[in-house]
């Protein structure tokens, strides 16, 4: 177990607390939590199991730095306590209503608008700015693209629990949260961490289009369609094409089913709002991108890290499973795509809009 730093100098840890909780409020943040910089083994043993079960797929990052994920001190050995925050993007309308208009893409919710790793991080510098000046000390600021454990942090500091779909569940927002961290050596005093209230509902379980559950609170990256979409660089597995309807990046079928949701207000975030162009977009439009095309239709979005071909390769699985003959010769059209993945996925799709 790392040894417990130093804490540095600080008012009364009330007074730290409640300023720092006002300065989040006023930057934006919708939940804020403390706890200290230290999990339990048993966060450890939860990934080490999943990354034996090789549930990460391609992911090898996850195991790359798992000591330093599995533990705050192990990614930053004089961290004594942890902020944790949370940003809604609870949507105003149903997100899955467009799963019906197979002729359109469905994007996931957080994607739709500005990268909220942008978002988040601009405000967790602006409080580590604010909290540097008023207490003097160290910090670092953290969205989700360093190695920590953000959901088990946020569970221990009140903010929420991991449900049964593995992800933070919240009395007040739902399955609707952006999280972040400030790792400090504040010493803060912890808030007391939330309970799980998923109680018998495997609503979350049910929805999933894959089954990637294999049992509750366990998550097989493999089979996800987010994963799929996002991580997953090759061909799509057969068996995995059909369920995924027209889900081009991310899925939000467990999030929304999720029965605290009705509990969130819609997001008042402007950064979050989705884009006209994203919300509902055309296949056939989709499937036209040329690399400078696509980039300059996802700029600003979380889209543009996975790449015009993983993207298109989506988009064509998307027509397959559409049953609109109209997009048959767009599919045909791309069968010779220099992507070899590309191609491969539009000659399935073409194939199956003609047995259609």
């Amino acid at each position: 177990m790392p040894e417990t730093p130093t804490p540095a100098a600080f008012p009364p840890g009330e007074t730290a607390r409640a300023a720092i909780r006002a300065e989040a409020r006023r930057l934006g943040f919708d939940a804020v939590g403390f706890t200290e910089a230290l999990l339990p083994d048993a966060v450890r043993a939860r990934l080490d199991g999943f990354l034996a079960a090789g549930m990460h797929g391609s992911m090898g990052w996850l195991a790359e730095r798992a000591a330093q994920r599995a533990q705050p001190r192990g990614l930053w050995p004089e961290a004594v306590s942890v902020v944790s925050l949370g940003l809604s993007y609870a949507p105003g309308e149903d997100p899955l209503a467009i799963l019906a208009r197979r002729d359109r893409g469905a994007i996931s919710v957080y994607a739709q608008g500005r990268d909220y790793h942008d978002v988040v991080k601009s405000r967790l510098k602006a409080l580590g700015r604010w909290m540097a000046q008023r207490f003097g000390a160290e910090l670092k600021v953290f969205v989700d693209t360093a190695p920590v454990a953000e959901k088990p942090l946020a569970q221990q500091a009140g903010l929420g629990w991991q449900g049964k779909h593995s992800n933070l569940v919240s009395r007040r927002h739902g399955s609707w949260l952006f999280l972040g961290e400030v790792y400090t050596t504040l010493a803060l005093s912890p808030d007391p961490p939330e309970r799980d209230h998923c109680g018998s509902c495997r609503n979350c379980l049910a929805a999933c289009p894959t089954n990637a559950f294999p049992a509750p609170y366990r998550l097989d990256a493999r089979r996800c369609i987010s994963y799929l979409t996002i991580e997953h660089r090759g061909p799509i597995p057969e068996e995995f094409r059909a369920p995924m309807g027209n889900r081009i990046y991310g899925c939000d079928d467990c999030l929304a089913v999720c029965p605290w949701n009705k509990f969130a207000r819609a997001h008042s975030e402007p950064g979050f709002a989705p884009r006209a162009a994203l919300a509902a977009p055309k296949l056939a439009e989709l499937a036209a991108l040329d690399d400078a095309g696509f980039r300059a239709l996802f700029s600003g979005s979380p889209v543009k890290r996975i790449g015009r071909d993983r993207f298109v390769r989506n988009v064509m699985i998307a027509a397959g499973n559409s049953a609109d003959p109209a997009l048959r010769p767009v599919a045909q059209a791309l069968t010779e795509d220099p992507d070899p993945v590309v191609a491969e996925a539009a000659r399935w799709a073409a194939l199956r809009l003609e047995e259609a």
